[in-house]
């Protein structure tokens, strides 16, 4: 559905085939197998890292959120509030965030001169403003590469979007091709036509695998493409013996009601539980924060939603000895418009606005970066999606400088003119 308040850009619409398309791709390159038992897991969350995704899809207010400007004239009707870290306050939207700021960085100098939706979303996923025939893989997808087991049978990087929404597809893997592309699950629940129809028995299932697996050996013309395509089959049987882990009405009722009656808050559950059992990067969209009408009351409507959740999903992840070796990073594609248009909304800003950080590497209870007075401009440590690439990968002990390699040729990983945030780094 389109939020009737948003800008109505494509980004907005229902994308059934976005949502195919990324499904189809994705499980031709991962599958599920059985779950680690409770020593592995205990192992695995020592020593596995991990990356949690918080995307607030459209566009959250700065002003809202991260860097309030009380009294200003572009301020809005809200307060700040004190946090867990004294002397660092954030809008009044967010109490209960404001209690895990001591496990939390500010960015608030960021400028990424990207006011479009598309674009900018892709200049945050991948650390490089968009080039003409030229796709960089996004964040989730390096990390798929570069972080999950080799021997994991679970998905290295999963997207769980609401209902309608869609991901990239395939293209959010670029050249690292579909093996790395991300697993889109539409309002958290696993793929379509995922089980085996009734009239097929296993026994018979195996059989025909087995018949095809016998002709992919004979097949001698075999691409990328086509071996992605080959695993699928493989990797939807281990699929199938998975679904479990999707159905968060398994978790206990106290704990659903911690995440919120929402689709928000069973999102969020069903991200611990795949973080917790594995999966490398999970990224979670919340929708539409695109308020260029009644922003004041939307974001009261979307940030409560988030705040309880999100806080609730940090405080669990911190409590399973999780959030030492995940990193977690909440953003948007750009900020809003300090001033207020005449529709009470604010529209799209990219000049200066925030992100919010936690976890694995980050040094909790910093705040890098200023915003003038009226939050018009950054006037201290200005970045953009850059410098913020560089610093996910450093923060998860990942040598940003080095290459990728397509067809024998050297592509940075994160773009070379810029480089990390250090003073968020712990």
């Amino acid at each position: 559905m389109r939020s009737w308040y948003a800008c109505g850009s494509p980004e907005h619409a229902v994308s059934r085939r976005m949502f195919l398309g990324a499904t189809a791709g994705a499980l031709g390159a991962f599958g599920l197998g059985t779950l680690t038992s409770p020593a592995a897991a205990a192992e695995l969350k020592k020593q596995q890292k991990r990356v949690l995704l918080v995307w607030l899809a459209g566009g959250v207010s700065q002003l809202e959120t991260w860097d309030p400007k009380p009294g200003a004239d572009t301020g809005g009707p809200f307060r700040s509030i004190e946090t867990s870290t004294p002397g660092i306050r954030i809008c009044e939207l967010l109490p209960h965030t404001a209690k895990q700021m001591h496990r939390m960085a500010l960015v608030r100098g960021i400028n990424t001169m990207q006011d479009d939706h598309g674009k900018g979303a892709i200049f945050m996923h991948t650390g490089r403003q968009p080039e003409p025939g030229m796709e960089y893989p996004h964040l989730g997808s390096v990390m798929a590469k570069l972080l999950a087991p080799t021997d994991c049978p679970l998905p290295g990087y999963i997207h769980i979007t609401p209902k309608g929404e869609g991901g990239f597809g395939k293209t959010d893997s670029a050249f690292l091709g579909p093996k790395y592309a991300s697993v889109t699950l539409g309002d958290g629940k696993p793929p379509a036509n995922l089980l085996r129809p009734d009239g097929i028995t296993e026994e018979s299932d195996q059989k025909r695998n087995a018949f095809r697996h016998s002709l992919d050996q004979r097949f001698g013309r075999k691409t990328a493409e086509t071996e992605a395509y080959a695993e699928s089959y493989e990797q939807a049987a281990q699929l199938m013996r998975q679904t479990h882990l999707f159905d968060t009405a398994k978790e206990p009722e106290k704990q659903r009601e911690r995440y919120g009656n929402h689709d928000f808050g069973r999102h969020c559950l069903l991200a611990r539980r795949l973080l917790e059992n594995g999966v490398t990067f999970v990224k979670v969209s919340h929708s539409n924060y695109d308020t260029h009408h009644e922003n004041f009351d939307f974001h009261i409507e979307q940030l409560g939603e988030f705040d309880r959740t999100f806080a609730t999903l940090l405080t669990d992840i911190a409590d399973r000895g999780m959030l030492d070796s995940t990193l977690v990073i909440v953003m948007s594609e750009f900020g809003r418009t300090p001033k207020i248009n005449r529709n009470y909304g604010r529209d799209h800003w990219s000049r200066a606005w925030s992100v919010a950080l936690a976890g694995c590497g980050i040094k909790g209870g910093t705040v890098v970066g200023k915003t003038n007075d009226n939050g018009t401009a950054v006037t201290d440590r200005q970045v953009h999606g850059g410098h913020l690439f560089h610093t996910y990968m450093r923060a998860l002990k990942l040598n940003s400088d080095k290459n990728h390699y397509h067809q024998g040729r050297p592509i940075p990983m994160a773009d070379p003119k810029v480089e990390a945030i250090k003073e968020v780094l712990a």
